[in-house]
């Protein structure tokens, strides 16, 4: 894996629809560097990884049981499947059957346009929690994967006494990966809650 040099390493920072301020580190959206992150995340992380849609008014935070069962890239769909538990997330160029073709306007509005790692941070300015988005052509949320954070117990998910900064060791490695950052940012450790 080479690192796309045109990928932004110093964070953008943008205030979120609920009025959070988030660091945003844009990733790539060519379809094979999608495969490759989402493979990597549900294959080697499915265990420390919680994902789903956030979205204003929903939030699905899904944990699998089980590492998955298939991969597939199928039409553009990457398809990540538990068993009968499966999602489908469009990644590349979706064109539909020979019977029913997909119209450009529409493969465009299903496909990722937009990849980031982004950590949030609270009133503080300093982060607490971290985690990767991907959104369609429209801007509207395919999926988000939550990162291990390092403030909450990974069984119960409540708030820990001191912070456990080894649980950054996935964000780290995302950021080395994809943005080239292969030192660890002591912003993210600049917290004890």
């Amino acid at each position: 894996m080479t690192i796309d040099t045109s990928v932004e390493t110093v964070p953008q920072r943008r205030v979120s629809s609920d009025g959070v301020e988030m660091d945003i580190f844009p990733l790539p959206t060519d379809c094979a560097s999608l495969d490759t992150l989402l493979r990597d995340l549900f294959t080697h992380h499915w265990q420390e990884i919680i994902f789903g849609p956030i979205i204003q008014g929903a939030a699905f935070e899904i944990h699998a049981e089980q590492p998955p069962t298939s991969i597939s890239l199928f039409d553009g769909y990457l398809t990540v499947a538990f068993g009968h538990t499966h999602f489908h997330i469009c990644i590349g160029d979706n064109k539909g059957s020979r019977s029913q073709p997909t119209g450009p306007e529409l493969a465009r509005h299903r496909r990722t346009s937009r990849a980031e790692l982004y950590r949030r941070i609270n009133g503080g300015c300093v982060p607490m929690s971290w985690g990767i988005q991907f959104f369609n052509g429209a801007d509207e949320q395919q999926l988000t994967i939550l990162l291990p954070n390092p403030f909450l117990d990974p069984q119960t998910e409540k708030v820990v006494a001191r912070p456990d900064w080894s649980r950054l060791a996935l964000w780290d490695s995302l950021r080395a990966r994809w943005l080239g950052l292969t030192r660890p940012d002591p912003t993210d450790r600049s917290m004890a809650r």
